[in-house]
């Protein structure tokens, strides 16, 4: 499971378009973590996110920057404690969050695969589909 969690997470690494910003070497993993946590536990604080993830708070730190320049989320002053700072998911839908769930991951599955067979590639999409449906 190990295993396969890690290259569903390669596959969708390749899948992610470049931000207009450039790309960011070896940091998409980082940042989807984040967010995934953020999404998760809306309110909360940068050194929770380390603690429940598991990353050092400099690099959640650094994260929450890139998410916060792409409009992803938003941050505000903890009300019981004015010197943390608040994360969560950003009320509105911003530009980069369309262009990334506007993304497939058709091009990204078949060089995984190995094929241009694209029933092939549609296969595999509806049965990664129905596992995570399951898996939820």
């Amino acid at each position: 499971m190990f295993l396969l969690g890690r290259t569903l997470m390669k596959i969708g690494e390749a899948a992610m378009p470049v931000p207009r910003n450039g790309p960011h070497k070896g940091t998409t993993r980082l940042v989807l973590t984040v967010l995934s946590d953020v999404v998760g536990h809306p309110d909360t604080a940068i050194g929770e996110i380390a603690g429940r993830t598991g990353l050092p708070q400099s690099q959640v730190s650094t994260a929450v920057a890139r998410l916060k320049e792409a409009g992803s989320i938003e941050t505000a002053p903890d009300p019981a404690d004015r010197r943390r700072q608040l994360v969560r998911q950003a009320r509105r839908r911003s530009k980069r969050v369309a262009e990334v769930r506007g993304t497939t991951i058709d091009a990204a599955l078949a060089k995984a695969l190995g094929t241009d067979d694209i029933a092939e590639v549609v296969e595999v999409v509806e049965l990664l589909e129905t596992l995570a449906a399951r898996l939820r």
